[in-house]
């Protein structure tokens, strides 16, 4: 009996025991599989901006993000109206992984308030908690919804904070005119309406042609459904329009002076036939390709947007190239006040419900976010595109910054790096690496915005499409949209007025005033909760 007794027991301890590290082993595995990288996964990714043409997994950066994250990205891009595509997507239910579109865009609210996209925190608690040690702290409780969760996160975004810190922060509003052609006709002031008018008259009078294609005298961005930048946004920041009133009630700065009696300058121009029908309807393409032949004179635009393009001017002809002047001013000749980015960003990228590995894209995310990612995107790959200066610095190679200064398409496509894979782009981070290069053609665009920059992203609002402000806000912007070319082809100052009391009329007969109150007590929120006065 004794015997049995002992087989027995000596059964059951072996037993317990293979249990017993059955499950260690178990737990031990299931350790090393948390912690071990996503390998062999293809992302879909949707970029809602029909311009985006880069692709993935032939230049280094890309390869190297894949390698480190073991995720394959397809990207998707509208070759349509970018909205449309979106839309279409939705309502049919076929989102790809993950989706990145402007912060201002209305489908960010349906797609949270549908279901359609997770929640990133609870993808960090589940898959990987890193990400609460590379994101923003401030850009997270900024971007946190009412339910207490986080489905967006965006890139350029910026804080109060960071103006404090730093006081070379630029601003991409940028008034450019072709140097060679600026310096032909005098240098002339342009900051007022007479003066602007007599500059473009002048410069379109005696350059009709350029590189043997018509001149362009006044360049734009898009005009689109709902306006055009150039002529309402940037304009109004170039004119230090307000958009508050001195007792904290949102003004509507369509309605400033000062912007109309530009609107009318520009107005007399287009009876002259200097606004030519070219900028009414080119898309960014299109406008792309006139700015690398030089074909426009003079415009309000985004610098960071046209930067390929200026670095393709200097490699070809130097003093073809475009500068920042001064340009439009309002009537008391006030500085400017263009805005750098707020804490909104540009972008918001969000994770679909569509994803089959969530894991892996929150795991992507996190990457490109920290700290070893932003150096991969903004500098590529240590010891191929960079290396640490005797300072400490990351400097680029000499002849990889040379192909960046001179061939863009060509960098792109061998290297990857210089933020061509914007979606996470992180310019306080940057700025520690990537300081002005006197050799670069931008740096003279940029570095003329310092002083005018101010933070104005309490003031950066979107309304819940579905609310009644929300759908009195896009009738009166469609409505901004159908009357700012008719403005700009008036016959007359007279028909402008006639034209412009319409639309005054029919935007308030809308309900406007609703907007404004919601506008207001938006603004007011935000100024507290970044803790402005």
């Amino acid at each position: 009996m004794k015997k049995q007794f002992y087989v027995l027991f000596l059964l059951i301890a072996t037993a317990l025991g293979v249990t017993a590290c059955g499950s260690k082993g178990a737990v031990k595995k299931k350790t090393e599989e948390t912690k071990k990288t996503v390998e062999n996964v293809d992302l879909s990714w949707y970029i809602n901006f029909s311009w985006f043409n880069s692709g993935w997994g032939n230049n280094m950066v890309s390869k190297e993000i894949t390698k480190k994250t073991g995720c394959n990205i397809n990207f998707v891009v509208p070759t349509g109206d970018p909205n449309e595509k979106l839309d279409s997507m939705i309502s049919s239910e076929s989102l790809p992984d993950l989706i990145t579109l402007g912060w201002w865009e209305p489908e960010i609210s349906q797609m949270i308030s549908e279901g359609d996209v997770y929640a990133l925190d609870e993808l960090a608690d589940q898959y990987d908690p890193y990400f609460y040690d590379v994101a923003n702290d401030q850009v997270v409780r900024w971007y946190t919804s009412e339910d207490q969760h986080l489905y967006q996160y965006p890139n350029s975004a910026w804080s109060p904070s960071d103006y404090e810190q730093y006081d070379n922060l630029p601003s991409n509003q940028t008034f450019m005119v072709r140097k060679d052609i600026y310096e032909a006709i005098g240098s002339p002031d342009m900051t007022t309406p007479e003066g602007f008018v007599a500059a473009v008259e002048k410069a379109a009078e005696m350059f009709p042609t350029v590189n043997g294609k018509d001149l362009i005298p006044v360049g734009s961005t898009e005009f689109g459904d709902i306006g055009c930048d150039s002529f309402d946004n940037y304009l109004m920041n170039f004119l230090a329009i307000p958009y508050m009133d001195e007792n904290g009630r949102a003004l509507d700065r369509n309605l400033s002076p000062d912007l109309i009696a530009w609107l009318k300058a520009f107005r007399k121009l287009g009876n002259k036939g200097l606004l030519k029908d070219e900028i009414f309807i080119d898309t960014r393409t299109q406008m792309s390709e006139k700015i690398a032949n030089g074909q426009y004179f003079c415009m309000i635009y985004q610098y960071t947007d046209m930067a390929d393009q200026q670095k393709e001017l200097y490699s070809k002809h130097p003093e073809s190239i475009y500068i920042a002047v001064d340009g439009p001013k309002n009537l008391k000749g006030d500085d400017y006040t263009l805005p750098g980015t707020g804490i909104n960003g540009w972008t918001v990228t969000l994770v679909s419900k569509n994803c089959e590995h969530p894991e892996a894209a929150i795991k992507l995310i996190s990457y490109l976010i920290s700290e070893e990612g932003q150096k991969m995107t903004w500098l590529g790959v240590e010891g191929k595109t960079w290396d640490y200066d005797k300072d400490g610095v990351p400097r680029f190679h000499k002849d990889v910054l040379e192909l960046l200064n001179s061939d863009r398409a060509k960098f792109d496509e061998l290297y990857g790096a210089d933020s061509c894979y914007w979606m996470f782009q992180n310019d306080v981070l940057a700025k520690q690496w990537l300081g002005d290069d006197e050799n670069d053609p931008t740096t003279q665009l940029k570095q003329w915005t310092y002083p005018y920059v101010v933070y104005n992203g309490q003031y950066t609002i979107t309304f819940d499409q579905d609310s009644e402000e929300g759908q009195i806000k896009a009738k009166a912007d469609a409505l901004w949209g159908e009357t700012l070319p008719k403005l700009l082809f008036a016959k007359s100052d007279k028909e402008f007025d006639e034209i412009f009391a319409d639309f005054k009329k029919a935007r308030y007969a809308m309900g406007y005033d609703k907007v404004l109150d919601a506008l207001t007590n938006k603004m007011n929120e935000n100024i507290e909760k970044l803790g402005l006065d």
